[in-house]
């Protein structure tokens, strides 16, 4: 299991540490990795709360008696000596400590410069722009990839693009359409974050400059991801309203990365509603808090309603469910594929991110390092761990 790059992976003491685990996905994920890391696996759970991470650890042993023994680790996000500590103790760290922003540099700093593969949960552009500038060149040094957006966020489309441009002819133009449905809830984390990085436009256009004066030009080839307007979707019978999330940001890096995606990769994404008035009311919805956010009594406001840590319980959860079409288009071929699941926000991104993390301690891997994506770095070695995890990718008939 050792990495071929001199880290010395197989010497520390864990294969997977999982930080921020007594947070509400942090105990999810934890109770996956109970439920389904193979014999022999080295893993702890870790935190800033000792008495919380024992109380987690008993909650385990009783459905998984093994769990008796996990390794405990008591680590503040904000103590760069115990991030660095904590990121030489491990070949993976999955950190699901946000918003990210605030907590999250010392450990990305930690692991690029210790060797150790890094997860996140991040939705933060921002953030991870500021990695990349700050982080990238040391972490290829030293082989660690640093993965960013390994939940809900980014993983079913950034694979499931990877999933429809492999059923499209190489070496051409290559266009594809991704719609989003879902009647699942927004984590506490992911709300914080998303209403941090309304509030900081100014801040996230300047992180962006900032990355594209470090990343290396694309010679020959073309990427990217036009926002696109609100549209009727004939292809999947819905209205299609843009999404600016950063899923649109880590296809794109794919695509520039992968010469699969052939010299000129376009990606637009949506989210998919059924009725013009929702659709209405969304982007009226949308713009209306983009606005507010400005004000920061008012974000606050809005972040008091619901706080990181928070979460539905598991009957909500056991009825909610994600879908993302695809749309894609090159050589004078239209295929149509879907990556569907259950509740994306706390279940599946639980799932995702547990097995994004051991498919980076077990699995046969690109020799690569530095800020790489999911498909870039994991790529069908994630996607079978996925589909056998009974998140489905399928090619789709059109509606």
């Amino acid at each position: 299991m050792d990495r071929q790059d001199g880290t010395g992976r197989a010497e520390r003491p864990y294969d997977i540490v999982l930080f921020g685990a007594t947070g509400f996905v942090g105990e999810l994920t934890a109770a996956y990795l109970a439920a389904h890391a193979p014999d022999g696996c080295r893993w702890a759970l870790a935190g800033r709360s000792g008495p919380r991470l024992e109380l987690l650890r008993e909650r385990l042993a009783a459905a998984h008696p093994a769990c008796a023994d996990l390794p405990l680790i008591e680590a503040a996000a904000d103590d760069p000596a115990a991030m660095r500590e904590l990121a030489r103790s491990a070949g993976v760290v999955a950190t699901t400590v946000g918003p990210y922003l605030w907590y999250g540099e010392p450990l990305v700093a930690a692991c690029a410069d210790a060797g150790t593969d890094y997860i996140d949960l991040t939705g933060e552009a921002e953030f991870v722009d500021l990695a990349y500038v700050r982080h990238e060149a040391r972490a290829r040094e030293t082989g660690a990839r640093l993965i960013h957006a390994c939940g809900f966020d980014s993983v079913p489309t950034d694979l499931g693009v990877y999933f429809t441009v492999r059923r499209l002819p190489p070496d051409v133009p290559l266009r594809v359409d991704g719609f989003v449905g879902s009647n699942g809830t927004f984590s506490g984390g992911t709300f914080a974050s998303a209403l941090n990085a309304m509030g900081r436009g100014r801040h996230l256009l300047r992180a962006g400059r900032q990355r594209r004066l470090h990343e290396p030009r694309l010679v020959g080839r073309r990427a990217r991801a036009p926002l696109g307007g609100p549209r009727f979707s004939a292809e999947t019978d819905a209205w299609a309203l843009p999404l600016p999330t950063i899923d649109n940001q880590i296809v794109t890096r794919s695509a520039r990365a992968l010469p699969e995606y052939g010299p000129d990769f376009r990606y637009r994404h949506y989210a998919s509603v059924k009725s013009l008035p929702m659709a209405v009311g969304g982007m009226a919805a949308v713009g209306a808090m983009i606005g507010l956010a400005q004000l920061p009594p008012v974000r606050q406001w809005f972040s008091d309603r619901r706080k990181p840590g928070d979460g539905p319980d598991a009957e909500r959860r056991a009825k909610s469910w994600f879908s993302v079409r695809f749309v894609g288009e090159g050589g004078g071929r239209t295929v149509f594929t879907e990556v569907s699941g259950g509740d994306p926000g706390y279940d599946e991104t639980a799932k995702i991110f547990a097995e994004s993390a051991l498919c980076l301690a077990f699995d046969e891997l690109p020799r690569t390092g530095g800020q790489l994506t999911p498909a870039v770095a994991m790529g069908d070695a994630l996607l079978d761990r996925l589909q056998e995890a009974g998140i489905r990718f399928r090619v789709a008939a059109r509606r």
